[in-house]
């Protein structure tokens, strides 16, 4: 389990200042029609250079199950992100691979949430992560936009449920305040700490993380 994931990396350089500023879970954007898409062979070469220091996650969206396996398995990723409208049916394909289902919390609430889970535990099968993202439609994740953090607190709060991700609008000058509001496993952030789409800013990536690690020890002793 991670605590603290920078998304949409496109570049070794970055990585490795991502992970040289304490995150510890990177993640690798395999949506073609997002700015921060990384080529199979660019993946490859981050994956190489970050080894085992940082959880490795492949973001996909709408992707056939087969081509998620055959990246996962060819570049040894830790850990899928299903990112688009996937039925909770993938998860046979994809197992045993461990995945991450993030949900766009628009205006239905968890009512979308809730009836994928019910699908998902009638097949004794659950997605290891859960990850809310804001909603935009015609958007899959990155609109800047901040989650509604008083439904991510209400998932949080329920029974039974895998940890929750919160992503969406998060930076460096309110992360500390997410994570006191909401109390989430991790947070996971994109744009926040970018310069442009897919090229990190390292300052801002620093700033994220230090606020990041510093309200979850905070919220441990509190």
């Amino acid at each position: 389990m991670f605590r603290i994931k920078i998304c949409g990396l496109t570049s070794v350089d970055d990585a490795a200042a991502v992970v040289e500023a304490g995150a510890d879970a990177i993640g690798l954007n395999f949506y073609a029609r997002s700015p921060r898409f990384v080529p199979h062979d660019s993946a490859r070469d981050i994956v190489r250079a970050i080894g085992p220091r940082a959880c490795k996650v492949g973001l996909f969206v709408n992707s056939p199950a087969e081509e998620i396996t055959e990246i996962y398995d060819e570049l040894g990723l830790d850990l899928i992100q299903l990112h688009g409208d996937e039925s909770p049916d993938i998860l046979r394909e994809l197992a045993p691979r461990p995945v991450m289902r993030a949900f766009r919390v628009g205006p239905d609430g968890l009512r979308p949430v809730r009836r994928w889970m019910e699908a998902s535990l009638r097949m004794s099968l659950f997605p290891k992560l859960v990850l809310f993202d804001a909603y935009q439609p015609g958007q899959y994740g990155a609109t800047g936009t901040t989650t509604d953090w008083s439904l991510a607190r209400a998932y949080r709060e329920k029974r039974g449920m895998p940890p929750l991700v919160l992503a969406g609008g998060l930076k460096g000058e309110n992360v500390a305040e997410a994570i006191a509001a909401v109390g989430p496993a991790a947070v996971d952030v994109a744009g926040g700490v970018e310069r442009a789409p897919g090229r990190k800013d390292h300052d801002r990536v620093r700033e994220f993380v230090a606020a990041a690690r510093a309200a979850f020890l905070l919220g441990k002793t509190a």
